[in-house]
C-alpha cells in the first residue's frame, strides 16, 4: 500500500468525529457517526471538491447570476425565477417519501456553508475561479437544494412547438420526418388551436431558463441598457444577443444468465459533456446507510449505484411532463386571458434582482392558473404558458432517491419509487436474493381529451386530470428472458393500454437498444467484462442498415463501405466516411425529399433516424441518391482529412472536448481535449456530436457496472475526473481511461477502501 496523505480539520457544526478517505481515483468515502453528519460531511466534501460548480448551479437556478456577472445575465435570472418551485415547503418535503428529507437537505447545506466559512477565513481554500471573477460563494439553505427545477429533463414542449410550426406550413405527416411517433399514432390539431398562432420566439424564455450559464467576454461587458438583448440560446447552448437529445443505457442481467450466478447491473446515463462532470461519485457510510454511486454535485445522497443489499440504475423513459398553453387575451388589457365563459387576470409578482456594477433591477413575473407566462403578443392578442410538473411538490430532479437509498430488496425498491416524480425514468435494480426488476416511474399528467403532442388552447377545454398513479405505469420483476435492458426506446409492453393512458409517443431511435439486446441475447454467461465492453460498443445499426442497400452503388467509396464491418472505431477510415455521409449528405437529401420549402425544411433538421432509415429502405431504387450523396461526402472527407482515404480516421474529426466554464474569459481553468473517440449517437457508446466540428455534445461521462454481492469487483468511470479544482490530479485523470474504454474499481468494503486510500481527512467537531 502506498503512503496515505493526511489532514485533520476542526469543523464547527459537526456532531461527532468523521472521516473522508479519498481513494487514488479521487472518489471520496465518507464515514460519519450520526445520520445527520453523513450529509453534513457530504456537503462539506462537495464544497471542498466542486465549490465553484455548485455555486454557479445555485445562482443560475435561483436567478442570481447578474449579481456576480453583470447586466448580461439579468434576462436569464428572470427566466429562471419563472420556473422556481413556489408551492408550500411542507408539501415539498413530504413528497420525497423520507421523514427526514428536509433535515437531510439542511445538513447538506450546512456542510457546504461550513466549508465556505473556512474558505472565506482562508482564501487559499477557495477555488481560483472566485478570485479570477472577483466574486464570493453564497451560503446555502435547505430549500435551495430542491426549489431549483430548471436543471431537470422534462418533455416535450419544444417538440410541440416545432410540430405546430411544421403543421402550419406543411402537414402533420411532414413532421414525422423530424420526429417519429410510437406506438403507431396519428395526432390531430386540437380544436381551437390555429398552428399559425405559434411564433418562432415563443420558447426563448423557456430555453433561457434551462440552459447552463454561458460566460463570454461580450456578455460580461454588457451595459444595463443592453440587459434585455441577451435572451437567445443558440444550437451550442450559448446565450447570445438577439441576432440537442438526452438519453441513457442500462441493463440488469439475472444470475441465471451470468458466469458467476450473481446479477450484474450496468448504468450509463447520458447527459451533456461538462467540466466538471455533471455526476460525482461518492460513498456514504453511517447509521442506517452504506451506499456508493453517482449523485448530482449540488444534491445529497446517491441515485445510481448500490448499497449493501442491492444495486440500481436508471435511464430516461420519455413520458410527457409539460404542455404549451395558448391564450386569447383581452385587447383592452393583455394581462387578462379568456378562461371558460369569462376572463381571468394573470398574477403578477415583482422581484428585485441585484446587478453587479449597476442598480438592482425590478422584474415582473406573470403566471396563469396553468403556470409561467413565457411570451406575450399584444398585437395578436395571444399569451403563452409552459405548464410543467415542476410546479408540483416533489419534482426536484432525482430527489426521489431519498426514499430508496436504504432499500433492501427489489420489492422495497419498487414501493419506494412511488415517491419518484422527475425526470421520468426506467429504474432497474437487482438484490442479493437474485431478484431483478424494472419500473417505469415519474409524475405524468393524465390528458383525457388530447395526446400532448401539440400546443392547446388555455381556455379550459384541455385540462390535466391529475396524474397517472404509479400502478398505471409498466413494471416487471424477474422476466422470463433473464434480463432487462433499456436505451430510451419505445419499450411499452405489447398489451399496454397506451390509447387510453397516452403517457408519451416520442422516444429515442432503436439503434442502441437493438444492438444491446442482440449482444445480451447472445451471452448466456454474461460477465462484468461483457457489460463494460457493451457500454463501450460502437457498432452502428444505421451503418449496417444502409450498407445492406448499397449493392449497386458504383465507385471506390461504396466498395470501401461495403467491405466495412460497421464499427465506428476512432481510427477507422470507413467510419469517418460513413458519418460524414449520413449526417451531412444523405440525411439532408432525404429531408429535402420530404420538403424543400424554405420555411419548412430547416425545421425538420437534423431529422429522425427511424423515419429516414425507413424511408430509404422503402425506396424502389435508392442507388442514384446513395451514389450522388456519397460522392459529395467523399469530396468533403478529402477536404477535411486529406487525399489519402486509407489514412482517414474518424477520431481525427470526432472528439471529446471539456471546456472550463470560464475558458473564454479567464485562464484560471484548463480545458480538457481534444480527445479522439469512436462511436456516434446511434451506438451503445453514445457519443453524440454537433455537425459543425464533430465535437461531442451528449453521452456517457459516467459509467458504472456492478457485480451484485461482490461489491468490490464493481467498476466505474467519471470523466474527465472527479474534482473541479484545476490544480487537482483528479481534475482530468479519468479522461484517458474514458477514451480507451477503461474503468477504475468502485471499492466498497472497509478493507478495500483502506487499501485504495490516497488521502485521509479526519474531521473533528470544532
Amino acid at each position: 500500500m502506498t503512503d496515505v496523505a493526511s489532514q485533520t480539520i476542526a469543523l464547527p457544526g459537526l456532531e461527532q468525529p468523521a472521516e473522508i478517505i479519498v481513494d487514488r481515483w479521487g472518489i471520496p468515502h465518507i464515514r460519519a457517526a450520526t445520520f445527520r453528519d453523513i450529509f453534513f460531511v457530504q456537503g462539506f466534501n462537495i464544497a471542498r471538491d466542486r465549490l465553484f460548480q455548485i455555486d454557479l448551479w445555485r445562482k443560475r437556478g435561483l436567478g442570481l447570476m447578474a449579481g456576480d456577472y453583470g447586466p448580461g445575465f439579468l434576462a436569464q435570472d428572470r427566466a429562471a425565477r419563472l420556473f422556481l418551485y413556489r408551492g408550500g415547503m411542507a408539501a415539498e418535503w413530504a413528497a420525497y417519501g423520507h421523514p427526514q428529507a428536509e433535515a437531510i437537505c439542511q445538513a447538506f447545506a450546512d456542510g457546504i456553508n461550513a466549508y465556505i466559512t473556512m474558505a472565506v477565513a482562508d482564501p487559499a481554500l477557495l477555488p481560483p475561479e472566485f478570485a479570477a471573477m472577483g466574486i464570493t460563494p453564497a451560503r446555502w439553505d435547505a430549500a435551495d437544494v430542491v426549489r431549483v427545477r430548471t436543471h431537470a429533463l422534462t418533455r416535450n414542449v419544444d417538440s410541440e412547438v416545432l410540430r405546430a410550426r411544421i403543421a402550419a406550413r406543411a402537414s402533420l405527416a411532414t413532421d414525422l420526418a423530424r420526429r417519429s411517433l410510437e406506438p403507431a399514432w396519428e395526432t390531430t390539431i386540437p380544436e381551437g388551436l390555429d398552428p399559425v398562432d405559434i411564433p418562432e420566439e415563443v420558447l426563448d424564455v423557456y430555453w433561457l431558463a434551462t440552459v447552463d450559464p454561458d460566460i463570454s467576454p461580450e456578455r460580461l461587458a454588457a451595459k444595463p441598457e443592453d440587459a434585455w438583448a441577451w435572451t437567445k440560446v443558440d444550437d451550442f447552448d450559448q446565450v447570445h444577443q438577439d441576432a440537442a437529445a438526452q438519453g441513457s443505457n442500462n441493463w440488469v442481467v439475472g444470475g441465471d444468465r451470468t458466469a458467476t450466478g450473481r446479477p450484474i447491473l450496468a448504468s450509463d446515463p447520458h447527459r451533456e459533456y461538462r467540466l466538471p462532470s455533471v455526476r460525482y461519485v461518492v460513498h456514504l457510510t453511517g447509521p442506517g446507510i452504506n451506499i456508493i454511486g453517482a449523485t448530482e454535485p449540488p444534491t445529497p445522497g446517491v441515485f445510481i449505484g448500490h448499497n449493501d443489499h442491492m444495486a440500481f440504475g436508471l435511464t430516461i423513459f420519455p413520458m410527457d411532463q409539460e404542455d404549451l398553453y395558448v391564450y386569447e387575451t383581452d385587447p383592452a388589457n393583455p394581462d387578462r386571458y379568456r378562461y371558460g365563459d369569462g376572463w381571468e387576470t394573470m398574477a403578477s409578482l415583482t422581484e428585485t434582482i441585484p446587478v453587479r456594477g449597476a442598480p438592482a433591477q425590478d422584474v415582473v413575473l406573470k403566471f396563469t392558473r396553468h403556470g409561467a407566462v413565457v411570451h406575450q403578443d399584444p398585437k395578436s392578442n395571444r399569451a403563452y404558458v409552459v405548464r410543467t410538473v415542476w410546479s408540483e411538490p416533489g419534482t426536484s430532479a432525482y430527489m426521489g432517491r431519498l426514499a430508496y437509498m436504504d432499500a433492501t430488496s427489489a420489492f422495497e425498491f419498487g414501493m419506494a419509487l412511488k415517491h419518484w416524480a422527475a425526470p421520468t425514468v426506467n429504474q432497474i435494480c437487482a438484490d442479493l436474493n437474485g431478484d431483478i426488476a424494472w419500473f417505469a416511474v415519474g409524475k405524468t399528467p393524465r390528458r383525457p381529451n388530447w395526446d400532448g403532442l401539440m400546443p392547446v388552447p388555455g381556455d379550459g377545454r384541455y385540462e390535466w386530470a391529475g396524474f397517472h398513479p404509479p400502478a398505471a405505469l409498466p413494471s416487471e420483476i424477474n422476466p422470463e428472458k433473464g434480463y432487462f435492458a433499456t436505451a430510451n426506446e419505445m419499450n411499452l409492453p405489447s398489451n399496454y393500454p397506451y390509447q387510453d393512458r397516452k403517457i408519451g409517443f416520442e422516444w429515442s431511435e432503436r439503434s442502441r437498444s437493438t444492438r444491446i439486446h442482440a449482444v445480451l441475447d447472445g451471452q448466456p454467461a454474461h460477465t462484468l467484462d461483457d457489460s463494460m465492453a457493451l457500454q463501450c460498443d460502437i457498432v452502428s445499426i444505421p451503418a449496417l442498415r444502409i450498407q445492406a442497400l448499397m449493392g449497386d452503388v458504383p465507385g471506390e467509396p461504396a466498395a470501401q463501405l461495403r467491405a466495412w464491418d460497421g464499427v465506428l472505431h476512432a481510427n477507422s477510415p470507413a467510419a469517418a466516411l460513413f458519418e460524414v455521409w449520413w449526417t451531412k449528405y444523405l440525411k439532408p437529401a432525404l429531408l429535402t425529399r420530404v420538403s424543400s420549402v424554405p420555411t419548412v425544411r430547416p425545421l425538420l433538421a437534423p431529422g429522425d433516424n427511424e423515419s429516414l432509415l425507413a424511408m430509404l429502405e422503402a425506396m424502389e431504387a435508392p442507388t442514384q441518391l446513395l451514389a450522388k450523396t456519397l460522392d459529395g461526402a467523399h469530396a468533403a472527407c478529402v477536404k477535411l482529412l486529406g487525399p489519402d482515404a486509407a489514412a482517414w480516421q474518424w477520431g481525427a474529426l470526432h472528439h471529446g472536448y471539456f471546456a472550463h466554464p470560464l475558458t473564454r474569459v479567464s485562464r484560471v481553468g484548463r480545458d480538457v481535449g481534444k480527445l479522439p473517440i469512436g462511436g456516434s449517437g446511434s451506438t451503445p457508446m453514445n457519443t453524440m456530436y454537433r455537425g459543425t466540428d464533430f465535437r461531442l455534445t451528449v453521452g456517457a461521462s459516467f459509467r458504472m457496472v456492478v457485480d451484485v454481492g461482490d461489491w468490490d469487483n464493481s467498476r466505474v468511470i467519471n470523466t474527465p475526473g472527479q474534482s473541479g479544482d484545476p490544480g487537482s490530479p483528479h481534475y482530468d485523470d479519468m479522461a484517458p481511461l474514458w477514451v480507451s474504454g477503461a474503468y477504475v474499481p468502485m471499492v466498497f468494503t472497509r478493507p478495500a477502501v483502506e487499501a485504495a486510500a490516497a488521502l485521509r481527512i479526519t474531521l473533528n467537531p470544532g
